[in-house]
């Protein structure tokens, strides 16, 4: 990373998306993408922990044309803060093929809620990973969850590998719906014998639980094209196929290693999800039923 004005600098995602061999279904969703200003219409938060380049919601259209993507749902970035506008305006230039999760201040009222799920907001995220400011106050996490348990949504849980087993009885007693990010950042070289990844297979025995099968650039320590992830995604399809989300993660801030190709990333799951109506359900049926359920 670079760095400008003390905040890091990320790089930006590749720009020469490949079209998958995979063709997905109709109704495909990215349920894991973030858009990026541009930031003289939205701009960046002041205490952001790193400073991305613009990747806008006209990126993100382009991007999932190429992919063969119907429908996304985008993770409001913390670098945005807590100023929702960016992600509302993706949401409502749409046309209904997107919706959001959002990220709230300790304040947050119910009226501001109710407004987030009136603009598509379903579900609210908690970054607990230590290079985005670490633990939240688990008071406001819990208030929060209250707050949003009448308006039906769920709960995102962005965490560190080594938080898994020590958070796993706080996320056990989640009265909600709850998605883990980025299968838990778990660390591919240690093999899905790691009690971080079999912590996490313990909680989605829990009905309530989901997980993203995404970031597997994040967890990889091959590099591209991070075919050392395939276990993690077939383990976790074998475990709960009707909870398992599928996301690109575009335009991927914060990579430290090899920038993915999205095209790849949509073969990476079609190898490691051979069942095409597996397939169906991953990328269209249960995106359905968590985002589009009203």
């Amino acid at each position: 990373m670079n760095q400008t004005r003390g905040i890091p600098t990320c790089k930006g995602p590749d720009p020469d998306t490949r079209t998958p061999r995979y063709t997905p279904p109709p109704g495909a969703c990215d349920t894991h993408c973030h858009i990026f200003g541009p930031g003289a219409v939205f701009p960046y938060a002041p205490d952001r922990a790193y400073t991305p380049p613009d990747a806008p919601f006209e990126g993100l259209v382009k991007l999932h044309r190429i992919l063969g993507i119907s429908r996304a749902v985008i993770v409001h970035a913390s670098c945005h803060g807590s100023d929702m506008a960016v992600t509302l305006d993706g949401i409502a230039r749409s046309g209904g093929t997107m919706r959001g999760v959002c990220v709230v201040d300790p304040g947050v009222t119910d009226a501001e809620l109710a407004r987030l799920h009136a603009g598509g907001i379903r579900g609210v995220r908690f970054n607990f990973v230590k290079h985005l400011g670490g633990m939240p106050d688990m008071a406001f996490f819990q208030r929060v969850l209250a707050q949003v348990e009448p308006l039906g949504w769920h709960v995102v849980l962005h965490l560190d590998a080594q938080d898994v087993v020590p958070l796993a009885p706080v996320i056990s007693a989640i009265r909600i719906p709850f998605v883990i990010d980025h299968m838990g950042r778990v660390r591919a070289k240690d093999g899905v014998e790691q009690p971080a990844f079999r912590q996490l297979q313990r909680l989605m025995d829990n009905p309530l639980a989901w997980v993203k099968v995404c970031g597997a650039e994040r967890i990889s320590s091959t590099g591209a094209p991070f075919r050392d992830a395939l276990p993690f995604i077939r383990a976790l399809a074998a475990q709960a196929p009707d909870r398992l989300l599928w996301g690109t993660d575009w335009p991927h801030p914060n990579i430290a290693g090899d920038m993915p190709n999205d095209g790849d990333l949509v073969d990476l799951l079609a190898e490691a999800i051979e069942d095409e109506a597996l397939r169906h359900k991953v990328l269209m049926d249960n995106p359905t039923r968590l985002y589009w359920n009203d």
